[in-house]
């Protein structure tokens, strides 16, 4: 009995070494492929012209890909492995299900670097480009979100009671899935949301925007939100469902082509002409002024003061606000020199017994009768 017994232990443990020489030659095997096969990518990267294109996709799958390939080696091996504990086959499975979900979110990283690239923000006229941007950043992390989401379920059901669970709950779908849908509303709300922006696009990277007073560009779009870099340099985050819900100002939705305007009060007695043709001076030399609108008009006169407007136009909101710094300062100046008397002022004016019409003033203490 004792000899059988010694017979069978040497025979598990035989079992378990070959199981275990599977497992390394399965984990070779992936690795070796997986070398192979980018280098046989990287070949064809430096072959075809296509070599920055080729590799964003190599850089992004290199790192996923090499847990990928033994993964899947080993299942490959799996049924000829009946010595493998069942809990350590079922761990190898879990593994390469996230290593699948890991290539997929890689895949779809490299996707939006690829079309991002082919189209270039950093240009003058970069409105298509903005939008394709917007539109791909927020699909690739929504359908990010989607892959991880579908990876863990799959995961989850390798599990027996989790599998069984979900089968009794689809008995109750309709208030389960009642509860789901109240208990994630912000969530969903904020994800729909997010597609309807990539599809409508009210906004995009980089527009110059105005949401709760604050002025700023669009930084970022994530998943659910959207950052907005405010003018002094903080960041303003705004989710998804404020943007679809409530009204803000968008100054670059067609075009970034801006007007910027500057207000000057003045006395009457300004000379209006003059400093129209000041203005002309002013701005004909500038590198933010784009050359289409340069006006100043008399939009109000109030009791005391004349106000004036002046209206020029700039190729973007940053320019135009630099541009009507450089005006504001430019006309105050050239009045300032040339008819300070045109500056607002408050008059006093005193009535004597000379002075025409008007009461008489008596003469104080000091003074001659």
């Amino acid at each position: 009995m004792g000899r059988f017994q010694g017979e069978g232990g040497r025979e598990a443990w035989t079992g378990l070494v070959l199981t275990g020489g599977q497992l390394v030659l399965a984990v070779l095997v992936g690795l070796l492929v997986h070398r192979l096969a980018f280098y046989l990518a990287a070949r064809l990267r430096n072959r075809g012209g296509k070599g920055k294109e080729v590799g964003i996709f190599l850089r992004h799958l290199r790192r996923p890909s090499l847990l990928v390939f033994p993964l899947l080696a080993v299942q490959v091996a799996l049924p000829s492995m009946p010595e493998l504990p069942a809990f350590a086959g079922h761990l190898l499975t879990l593994a390469a299900y996230g290593a699948i979900t890991w290539v997929a979110i890689g895949l779809l990283s490299a996707l939006e670097e690829f079309i991002k690239g082919r189209h270039d923000v950093d240009v003058a006229d970069n409105l298509d480009a903005r939008r394709v941007h917007t539109q791909i950043s927020v699909l690739t992390r929504s359908l990010m979100v989607v892959t991880a989401v579908v990876g863990v379920a799959a995961g989850l059901m390798t599990f027996e009671g989790i599998r069984a669970l979900g089968t009794a709950m689809l008995a109750s779908a309709g208030l389960a899935g009642l509860v789901i849908g109240l208990a994630a509303r912000p969530v969903l709300e904020n994800l729909f949301a997010g597609l309807q922006i990539a599809l409508t696009q009210p906004i995009r990277l980089d527009d110059v925007v105005i949401i709760d007073g604050e002025w700023g560009r669009i930084e970022e779009i994530a998943v659910t939100y959207i950052v907005v870099r405010i003018w002094d340099q903080r960041r303003l985050i705004v989710p998804f469902s404020r943007i679809i819900s409530q009204p803000f100002q968008n100054w670059t939705r067609q075009s970034a082509d801006i007007m910027g305007t500057v207000f000057i009060h003045t006395d009457y007695t300004v000379p209006v002409e003059a400093l129209r043709e000041e203005l002309g001076r002013i701005v004909k030399d500038r590198e933010e002024w784009d050359g289409r609108v340069c006006v100043l008009q008399v939009t109000d006169a109030a009791a005391t003061t004349l106000e004036l407007r002046a209206l020029v136009s700039a190729g973007d909101a940053g320019k135009a606000w630099d541009l009507r710094v450089h005006v504001r300062e430019a006309l105050v100046a050239f009045l300032q020199r040339e008819y300070p008397e045109s500056l607002p002022r408050t008059r006093v004016v005193f009535a004597g017994r000379d002075d025409g019409p008007g009461e008489a003033v008596p003469p104080g203490p000091d003074q001659d009768g």
